[in-house]
């Protein structure tokens, strides 16, 4: 689905009546209160204080922890599981949709309930990717939401004449977002300008892969960028932390300024500019980022290409990660990977509250940190149905100091409707 503006949802506190409805029971909110969320017709219909909601169909989620689901704001699902392939990517249409299909339900059994992936087009490949990434897009309807990125190589000169033709297609077949890498264009900033351009006449968004360590590129791409609707991210932008701190802080001032969205990626860099630099660049500077106004958001990039053989796409090693090396508090690492994530990509803003998207995630645990720490058990909500669980048995042999501790065993009871309640 194309992205689109954040919007504020209306408010719905009436009672639930179809049959869809949904009573998470017993759930931890983020401020400790322990709750009933209902949901309903996709949204939160009522939040209560535990046994206030009318029982129905039923999740107890009692020892978990709610909390508004991630997202994926940058992904390249067309070349994700091909570190192991013996020579390129195989990138029949076939494969590419095989691929996209598989990393999207990873991404969905970590807790990311929208997905936005970059594609390349043009070159040999033509818009067979995007195709293939459209067709998987469909077939994942209900589960994930997936949006596309349309990403050229070259937008310049005689070579990037094809390259503009073939975005212009891109567009026209269902990429939502026109993106590029100015960094491998003979010109970059006549590359900047061909996106820009083309977004404002077809009302896209930008999300264009950057390094940053060109500091008047970076100005003139403010300039040019500031205001344009329905928005722009930029990333990984490690090459910022390469910069005199002086000029790293007077751009993160000049992307503050213009609403630029920056997209880091702390679990390793995407292999779209890996052939513009080596060794590879750090994360963004977050803090710095931040501290100018910034609004942050942070992806996963690679998962297990040639880029990052161990990429995880799991959204919440990505805050792990911002909150253990860049140094955020936790629960500002989550906002990195949900709401500012969401907000990235012109999604709706979520909350565990009445009227609001039933976007969710309940993680095993008690606090936001404990989540981003150990969070092996999950629960995943899209549109106000479980769409996937994790569930992790921790057991250990019989000993003194394990009687002693006693520490949490598996219990398998069954609930009133007969299913498994979520494992420890």
């Amino acid at each position: 689905m194309p992205d689109s503006q954040p919007q504020q949802p209306p408010r719905n506190d009436g009672a639930a009546s179809d049959a869809t409805a949904l009573l998470l029971s017993g759930a931890r909110l983020a401020d400790g209160r322990t709750v009933d969320v209902r949901l309903s017709g996709g949204r939160v219909d009522a939040v209560g204080t535990a046994g206030s909601l009318a029982p129905g169909a039923r999740v107890d989620l009692s020892g978990y922890l709610l909390l508004p689901a991630p997202a994926e704001p940058h992904a390249h699902c067309d070349l994700a599981l091909t570190a192991d392939a013996d020579g390129p990517a195989a990138y029949a249409p076939d494969d590419v949709q095989r691929r996209t299909t598989e990393a999207a339900l990873l991404q969905l059994g970590h807790g990311a309930t929208a997905l936005r992936t970059h594609v390349r087009v043009g070159d040999v490949s033509g818009l067979g990717a995007l195709e293939a990434v459209l067709l998987a897009r469909r077939a994942l309807g209900g589960l994930i939401d997936v949006s596309a990125v349309a990403m050229p190589r070259t937008l310049t000169g005689i070579a990037g004449a094809e390259g503009l033709a073939m975005l212009r297609d891109a567009v026209k077949m269902g990429a939502g977002v026109i993106g590029g890498c100015p960094d491998l264009d003979p010109d970059p900033t006549g590359h900047v300008e061909a996106v820009l351009a083309l977004a404002a006449e077809h009302g896209c968004a930008v999300d264009l892969h950057l390094d940053g360590d060109d500091p008047a590129l970076l100005a003139r791409f403010a300039a040019m960028a500031g205001g344009l609707r329905p928005g722009v991210t930029l990333g990984p932008c490690g090459g910022l932390t390469r910069l005199p701190r002086q000029l790293a802080t007077r751009a993160a001032d000049q992307l503050a300024a213009a609403g630029i969205t920056v997209c880091a990626l702390p679990q390793a860099e995407c292999g779209a500019l890996e052939e513009r630099r080596s060794p590879v660049s750090p994360c963004a500077p977050v803090r710095l980022l931040r501290a100018a106004g910034v609004r942050v958001a942070a992806g996963s990039g690679a998962l297990r290409d040639t880029a990052n053989p161990v990429g995880r796409g799991d959204p919440l090693e990505a805050g792990f990660l911002l909150a253990s090396r860049e140094g955020l508090p936790p629960e500002e690492a989550y906002e990195a990977i949900s709401g500012q994530a969401r907000a990235a990509m012109g999604l709706p803003e979520v909350r565990v509250e009445a009227g609001f998207p039933a976007e969710l995630l309940a993680v095993r645990g008690e606090s936001v940190a404990g989540a981003l720490s150990l969070a092996y058990s999950r629960l995943v909500v899209h549109r106000g149905r479980v769409v996937a669980r994790t569930s992790a048995v921790r057991e250990y042999c019989d000993s003194a100091a394990v009687v002693a501790l006693d520490l949490p065993r598996q219990a398998r009871t069954t609930q009133g409707d007969g299913r498994q309640p979520p494992r420890n």
